[in-house]
Formats: structure tokens, C-alpha cells, sequence
């Protein structure tokens, strides 16, 4: 125990922590999801949602990190009753760790790529059909689309390699400050384009009626979807950073403040898109490919644009890179816990694992696109992402769930106990039959929901 790493700051914790949540699914994902389901009250419910339900399971997932000082493989062994099998999750939540770096690898290639598709100059005076050739051209090439998901891998396993001191943290603070800062000055920049106003009150102000188009129930489900699974819950990946943590403030409000800076992202982000939808006439619920056409026609558009694209793009490689990073390290943990591989020894076979099975998500653009797992027009990568964010998220954060809260598991009184561990905002104590009967009744929920 004692041995065990450790952050070299609280701010190292917090932004790394954030950093894994903060990635594709706030900058990416958020704003079209917020879009296609009617704006401002997709936005309240998402908030509610992500208090009640995301805050107590991240608070579960470090408790059992700072309580076993182990990874997800082996935290199960440490704080299971003798006979139990709760262990056998962690394998799944490795696997689980494995199928997300699939398709991720991918989409933060994208970023790179576009990175420097704007530091070559390419989208100067381009028109939006062009900026919409661009995306779907580079879709069509799988060699260019292997080597930045390759060059993305190879990064993210040197940085972890280093440790996690003098690579994970030296590396992931920077990276994180420097992306808040730009997003916040983007975001002044896309509300003061002509039209951007209107886009800023579909994006804000709440509205039943738009909301009663999707459905309202639907609205609701949406929003508990994205609330629960922007904090990365249910494989472990918050679990490990537990396991650096030292005992000097709460887990309740070290999960609070991760969540606050995840949904700063996330709200910063659509103050980003939807103003520039409406001043560009782009529909907000496009759907993924928004962050790829929406953005470059905005930096065609202003001033220093190519300046501002390069930068923008970079800095969304730092998003997705920080939570590649963070998976990356829990990966690497898993191996050195469960088999007592040197860390460069697990960062030399995992990135080889990672690079060959993350080749079929690039093929299922382009050489593989025929086959198409979930329907017409689906890809590789909706199967992938399903199976983590419909499967193995939920069914996963409701084994962590009933671990800490039941007397089959480690009992409701230890993990109350290690979550409120020092300084700062205390979990109270009459929240135990919400967590035990409601938060699982909702999760239930999401899982079923997210069959359909």
C-alpha cells in the first residue's frame, strides 16, 4: 500500500479526474444531443439527472478505489467477503476499458486530423459544401484514418508510460487548463456572430412545447442517458484514480466539483455550436458530424480563423487525449495489479492490443462499410459504442452500486464511511435509502430504455 502512486497535487486529481469525463461526450456528443431534443429543458433535466444520479455512483467508484488502493481487477479481492464473486465484474470492466479505446482512438484521430487540415490551411475561403467534403472524404480513406488513430495510441501509451506523476499528470494539467480557457473564449466569439443570439435562446431558455414534439418522456430519458454516462462510470475508469487519492477531503465533494467542471465543458461547448448554427442555418440536431462541419465554417469565417480552427481542434485533442489517457492508465494498472507487468512492459503489449483491435472501427467507414450491425446506415462504431454505453456503463455502475450499498457486498456503513473521509462536504447519512432503492430503479431504467 504504501508503494501505491499518488497524485502530486489535488488540482492533478481534480483536472485529470474531469479530464477522463471531459471529452467527446461533452464536446461532441452534448451539444447534438441537446439540439435534437428541444434545447434549454433537455439542459434541466440533464443537470437534475447528473446530481442525483452520476455524483453518488462516482462517489462509489473512488470510495472503492481509496479504500482498496487497487485497481479495478483486483479492488473487488481487497474489500469482498471471503467466498464472494464480485471480482469477476472487474475482468468485465476490463474488457469494457478495451471496447471504449476501440472506437475512441478513432474519433480522436479525427481530431488530430482536422488539427492539421486547419494548420495547413485548408479550410480558408472554403464554401459549406467543401468544409462537408472534407469530413466525409476523410472518412473514405482508411490509410490516413489508421495512421492518426495510430499516432493517437502510440501517444497516449508514452505519456502513461512515464507514470503517473511525470506522464499522466505532468502532461493531462496543462492540456485541461489550456482547453477551458480556449472553449470560454470560443464561446464569446460564436455568440457575437450575427444570428448567434437566436441560437444562444434555443440552446438556454427552456421550452415545453419544443419539448413536447420529442416526447417528453423521451426528453427525460435522453437527458439521464448523457448525465449518467458523461462521467465515464461503470468500468473502473474513475475507480483507479481512487486508488491515488490520499485521505484529506471528502469523496462527495471531490465528485461534485468533477462533476461541475464536466458540465462546465459540456455547457460551454453548445454556447460554442448553437449560436454558430443559427448564424450559418445549420440544423442543431445534424447529428455527429456537427462538430466537423459546423465549426470549420465558423473559422473560415473570422478573423485569424486558421489560427483559431488549429487551436480549436488541438485543444479537442486534448479532450478526447485526457480521457484516452485516463483509460489508458487503468488499463495499464489492471495489468500491473493482476500480473505484475512493469509498467513499460504493459505500455508496450497494450498498445500493440489496442492498434490491431482498434482497426475495425476505421474499416467500418470505408473497406467494411457493408456491414452494418445495427441497422441501415450504421457503422462498427455504433456497435462498439453500444455495447459500453447501453451494456457494460449501466450493468456495470449497478454492480458497483449494489457492492457498496448492500451487506452481500462491502456494506452501505464502509463505503459511507470512506466517502466522507476528510475535509469538506459531507454525504448525509438519510440519503442511504435513495441510494439503495431509487438511484438502481433509474439505472434499471436507462439500461432497459437503452435497448430499444
Amino acid at each position: 500500500m504504501s508503494n501505491r502512486e499518488s497524485f502530486k497535487s489535488r488540482l492533478g486529481f481534480i483536472l485529470i479526474s474531469a479530464g477522463c469525463a471531459v471529452g467527446i461526450g461533452n464536446v461532441w456528443k452534448f451539444p447534438y444531443v441537446t439540439g435534437q431534443n428541444g434545447g434549454g429543458i433537455f439542459i434541466l433535466f440533464y443537470l437534475f439527472f447528473l446530481i442525483s444520479v452520476g455524483v453518488p455512483i462516482l462517489t462509489m467508484e473512488f470510495a472503492i478505489g481509496r479504500a482498496s488502493r487497487k485497481s479495478i481487477t483486483n479492488c473487488y479481492q481487497v474489500l469482498e467477503k471471503p467466498g464472494s464473486k464480485w471480482h469477476i465484474h472487474g475482468n468485465f470492466a476490463l474488457l469494457g476499458n478495451y471496447l471504449l479505446m476501440m472506437f475512441y482512438t478513432t474519433v480522436s484521430g479525427w481530431m488530430l486530423c482536422y488539427f492539421f487540415k486547419f494548420l495547413r490551411g485548408e479550410f480558408v475561403k472554403v464554401t459549406p459544401a467543401e468544409v462537408t467534403n472534407s469530413f466525409t472524404g476523410m472518412l473514405q480513406q482508411p490509410g490516413g484514418m489508421l495512421f492518426w488513430m495510430a499516432v493517437t495510441v502510440i501517444l497516449g501509451f508514452l505519456v502513461c508510460s512515464l507514470g503517473l506523476q511525470s506522464g499522466v499528470e505532468k502532461i493531462s494539467k496543462p492540456m485541461m487548463l489550456c482547453l477551458l480557457g480556449l472553449i470560454a473564449i470560443l464561446a464569446v466569439n460564436s455568440i457575437m456572430l450575427k444570428g448567434g443570439i437566436e441560437g444562444l435562446k434555443f440552446y438556454l431558455i427552456p421550452d415545453l412545447a419544443r419539448a413536447k414534439e420529442v416526447g417528453l418522456f423521451n426528453v427525460m430519458i435522453a437527458a439521464l442517458n448523457q448525465s449518467f454516462f458523461t462521467l465515464s462510470i461503470g468500468i473502473g475508469s474513475m475507480e483507479i484514480f481512487g486508488s491515488y487519492m490520499n485521505k484529506n477531503h471528502t469523496l462527495w465533494g471531490e465528485s461534485i466539483q468533477i462533476a461541475i467542471l464536466d458540465t462546465f465543458v459540456a455547457v460551454v461547448s453548445g454556447l460554442i455550436i448553437f449560436p454558430t448554427c443559427f448564424a450559418f442555418g445549420v440544423d442543431p440536431g445534424a447529428g455527429p458530424e456537427l462538430i466537423f462541419i459546423t465549426l470549420p465554417n465558423v473559422f473560415s469565417s473570422m478573423p485569424g480563423g486558421m489560427l483559431w480552427g488549429s487551436l480549436f481542434f488541438l485543444f479537442m485533442t486534448f479532450a478526447s487525449f485526457s480521457t484516452i489517457i485516463a483509460v489508458f492508465e487503468n488499463i495499464l494498472v489492471c495489468w500491473m495489479d493482476k500480473w505484475n507487468f512493469s509498467r513499460k512492459k504493459a505500455s508496450f503489449f497494450n498498445a500493440i492490443i489496442v492498434l490491431i483491435t482498434s482497426v475495425p472501427c476505421v474499416l467500418g467507414f470505408n473497406l467494411w462499410s457493408k456491414f452494418q450491425p445495427r441497422g441501415a446506415g450504421s457503422t462498427i462504431l455504433d456497435l462498439e459504442d453500444f455495447i459500453v454505453s447501453n451494456l457494460l456503463l449501466p450493468i456495470g455502475s449497478l454492480v458497483i452500486l449494489f457492492f457498496c450499498v448492500t451487506k452481500w457486498g462491502w456494506g452501505f456503513d464502509k463505503y459511507y464511511e470512506e466517502t466522507n473521509i476528510g475535509s469538506g462536504l459531507k454525504m448525509p447519512r438519510w440519503l442511504r435509502g435513495y441510494v439503495t432503492y431509487v438511484i438502481p430503479c433509474m439505472i434499471i431504467l436507462i439500461f432497459i430504455m437503452g435497448l430499444r
